[in-house]
Formats: structure tokens, sequence, C-alpha cells
């Protein structure tokens, strides 16, 4: 029988993913695992003694894909992964299409397929959607997780208008395979998916390109930032924001400046990023893709 390991967080889903813990487990067990539930300790890597598993899956957010995989490479393997989403955004569940329904989720992964799905890497560390640093980028972070529990996107918007106070240029050096270049920047978002916080930032994105998409916001007065900021997201194409689609690319600043990998900490400078096509084995229905 197939060996399955089933991460989750109790108070995931506003405490939904404990109340159909079971019927998960079903959806699992009816397509031939043998799945071992096992709550998500951020301090410990939960392949450690489990390294025969044909499947892995978690149940929440960005930020819990982000600690599966980089758990995973850690250990040196290479297996499916599924993701049941329950955290806040799911950007990433919902780029490859997994259902909102924790139940139908598990149904999509325990009878799917596999996909080969690309995965950024800054450094020595993975992202399966976003890496990012500038204006608003760490507001996961600093969100405490009671705030994202009770009252969900509001919670990053409420932050995130204290983060107005911290605004500031990040002089760069970007290098990458075609030019090098000096770039103030206010905002760097590195795109391995498709949308940041539910909204689709990356139009030219795709997980399976074998490249990333970055968009760099050009740092000038508040007002203008705010204006470019409100004209992208309303489909334009302002000349304050700078698109490059690159396998690699090398950032240097003057300073560390807090960066963040799908919601969690992330890499100091200097920034060596790169796109690993293919590397991950999703596993999701297809139809869904």
């Amino acid at each position: 029988m197939k060996k399955a390991l089933f991460l989750y967080n109790p108070r995931s889903g506003r405490g939904r993913i404990e109340q159909c813990k079971e019927a998960i487990l079903a959806e699992f067990e009816a397509a031939g695992y043998a799945v071992e539930a096992l709550q998500i300790d951020f301090g410990s890597n939960p392949f450690e003694g489990r390294e025969d598993l044909d499947l892995a899956v978690v149940a929440g957010g960005d930020g819990s894909m982000n600690y599966l995989v980089n758990c995973m490479m850690r250990k040196g393997l290479n297996l499916p992964l599924g993701i049941i989403p329950a955290g806040t955004a799911n950007d990433f569940a919902c780029a490859i299409g997994m259902a909102k329904d924790p139940v139908l989720a598990a149904r999509q992964i325990a009878t799917g397929e596999v996909e080969p799905i690309d995965c950024g890497c800054v450094n020595d560390l993975y992202f399966v959607n976003i890496f990012s640093f500038g204006l608003f980028t760490t507001t996961s972070q600093r969100t405490p997780d009671e705030r994202k529990h009770r009252l969900g996107k509001l919670a990053y918007i409420i932050e995130g208008i204290q983060e107005l106070r911290r605004m500031h240029k990040i002089p760069l050096q970007i290098k990458t395979p075609q030019e090098n270049f000096d770039f103030d920047a206010l905002i760097v978002l590195i795109f391995n998916g498709e949308t940041a916080g539910g909204f689709r930032l990356a139009r030219r994105s795709s997980l399976t390109d074998g490249v990333l998409n970055c968009i760099l916001l050009e740092k000038r007065s508040f007002l203008h930032a705010c204006w470019t900021m409100v004209r992208y997201l309303l489909g334009g194409s302002p000349r304050a924001i700078r698109h490059l689609d690159v396998e690699q690319l090398e950032l240097h600043a003057p300073f560390q400046e807090p960066t963040d990998v799908d919601g969690q900490q992330g890499a100091e400078f200097p920034l060596a990023i790169r796109c690993l096509k293919g590397v991950l084995q999703i596993q999701c229905a297809p139809e869904k893709k």
C-alpha cells in the first residue's frame, strides 16, 4: 500500500480542516493510501524518518506549501506533493486549480495525476509563488497569526497601511544573462506563480514556462507610487514599472533589506535567484490545471 503524509494546522481554514479531517483522510484511504495525519511543527522536518513516502499533502496557504517544499529539498527527496487550500490567500493552490472545499481538494489530489511545476530558488531557499521585498512585501510576516485567522485578508490591509510609514528607496544593482543595470526600487516582486494576496499582478507568469516574472516599481514620490500601483491594478502599463522575464538574476544592495518567500522570512542580500523548471511534482486533478 502507498504511504501518504497529511500535514495540517488545527486552526487552518478557521478550524474547518480539523472539522473535516476524517473525511479528508477517508479520500486518501479510498484511493489506496495508508495515510498518517500530523500537526504542523514549523520547527521540525516532517520527512525525518519518513523518507519512504509516496505522497505528502499539506492543508494551508502558500507559507505552509513553502515549508513543505523546503523541508523536502533539505532532505534531498523528490516526491509528489499536494495542497489543500486553507490559508488566507491560497495563491498557489488557486493557480493549480484546487477546489476551495477541503474534502473535494483532497479528492483531486488522491485521484489526480502528477504535474511538473516550476520552483523558484533564492540563495538556499525555495519558493512556490513569490519572492519579494520593499513596501508591503513583508506584510504577511508582520501580521499576527491570530489576526489572520480572525480577519482574513482584511488583516493584511490593516498591516499594509501601517507599513506606509516605512516607505524608502532600495538602490539595486541588477544582473541578468541579458543585461546589467541600476534601479532605485520601492517594490520588487519576483513571481513563479500568478497572484499575490489574490491579486493577479504577474500578468505574463506561468508555473510551467521555466522563467520568473519580475516586477520592479521605481521609487518616486508617495503620490506617484500610489497612482502607479492603481494604474497597474486597473490594467495599465505605467513607465515606473519595469518587467523582466528571466531564468536567473542577481540583486545587490548597499544595505540589508527584509525579504519574503511565500509569506515567510526570506534570504539576505546579495541575492542569487533562479527558476528550476519542472522540479516540483504536484499532484492535482489535470482537468483543473
